[in-house]
């Protein structure tokens, strides 16, 4: 690497780190680089990346802004920004993902060089080039390099999914996938209930957003699961198999995800968790509630924001959790009669459960 070129990259801990952090961890490793991190999503992050935007822009980005600035006040001159425009032929992401430099870049007015590179694959723009991008901005052209780093990024990648799809969690798989330490599969503990969790990885996995959701429910004696136990295949043959198409870049972690333990009767009921007004989300979780309701299968779709209360939102996790384990107790009764439901609803025995529960 020329010397003149910074040894430190940024990577705001937002957005795609939750889905690639293990993949671009090893990249830039791999080149020489060391990675700064933001640091985890806190209240005032928050606060301080909604300063930068207007009111009606999702919580997603605010965040991913106040990280952004959050790397900026460490000194970061260098800042990873990467606008992914679609993972396949015409499987695009939400617009405001798709021009996240460009929101980066004016919303906030400070020095500093952000490296921004495109993966577009509709436009044939791959990952490989996608890589070149970034490895061309530290003056690093030799190919061999640069595939010898992907390389790398792919043995962590590989790693940390095999881990976090046997059943360690998210933060376990991650952390030895990093430390290059592969842990075998864990015990698959039994428990009364179980249920998937439909939701972006930058939603779900972030502690301050999703508010330790997967815990909460694991103190409720839930099993949890959510796309990282399923793979890309079988998300594609759910959504397949439901006579639906893929259409955006994070359908698989939304509808393939809940559609596979829909079709092979795996959990007892569905969490959709979306961030407020975010429109494809909108479009994923009434696919699917769709569906719910053709198989009796109970969804509840939680929305987030900056001002969700924490006390609100248990109260409807165990109200949801409550009415799970009265209709599993249930089938051990005669089967009740039918009841008439309005077209929102969904029958579970002798219970209605809304699709949708408001904030």
């Amino acid at each position: 690497m020329n010397k003149n070129f910074p040894s430190k990259v940024g990577i705001p801990r937002a957005i795609s780190y939750y889905n690639n952090y293990p993949f671009y961890y090893g990249f830039f490793k791999s080149l020489g680089i060391e990675v700064v991190l933001s640091d985890k999503t806190t209240t005032k992050i928050i606060n301080e990346g909604s300063k930068y935007v207007v009111s009606d822009t999702c919580l997603p980005i605010k965040v991913y802004v106040g990280h952004v600035v959050n790397l900026l006040d460490k000194g970061c001159e260098y800042i990873f920004v990467p606008s992914i425009q679609s993972t396949g032929y015409k499987i695009n992401n939400c617009s405001k993902i798709r021009g996240l430099p460009e929101i980066i870049r004016n919303v906030i007015d400070r020095e500093f060089v952000m490296i921004e590179p495109t993966l577009d694959k509709t436009e044939n723009i791959g990952l490989y080039d996608f890589c070149e991008q970034i490895a061309n901005v530290f003056d690093i052209r030799d190919k061999k390099i640069i595939r010898a780093a992907m390389k790398e990024g792919f043995k962590i990648y590989n790693n940390f999914f095999k881990m976090a799809k046997s059943g360690l969690s998210y933060n376990d798989a991650l952390k030895n996938a990093i430390e290059d330490n592969i842990v075998n599969q864990p015990l698959d503990i039994v428990k009364p209930l179980s249920v998937v969790i439909m939701g972006h990885g930058y939603n779900l996995f972030d502690e301050r957003i999703s508010l330790n959701i997967i815990k909460k429910l694991e103190k409720m004696d839930v099993k949890v699961y959510t796309s990282l136990n399923v793979s890309r295949e079988d998300s594609l043959n759910a959504i397949d198999n439901i006579g639906e198409i893929q259409y955006w870049a994070n359908e698989l972690e939304l509808t393939g995800t809940a559609a596979y333990y829909l079709n092979n009767h795996k959990v007892d009921g569905i969490i959709a968790l979306s961030a407020f007004g975010c429109g494809p989300d909108s479009l994923m979780v009434d696919e699917m509630a769709y569906h719910c309701k053709e198989n009796e299968m109970p969804l509840i779709h939680l929305t987030i924001d900056e001002h969700t209360g924490e006390a609100g939102f248990i109260t409807r996790l165990e109200a949801f959790v409550d009415m799970l384990m009265r209709k599993k107790r249930a089938k051990m009764s005669v089967k009740p009669k039918s009841t008439e439901t309005s077209k929102n609803d969904v029958v579970v025995g002798e219970e209605k459960v809304l699709i949708s529960v408001a904030k």
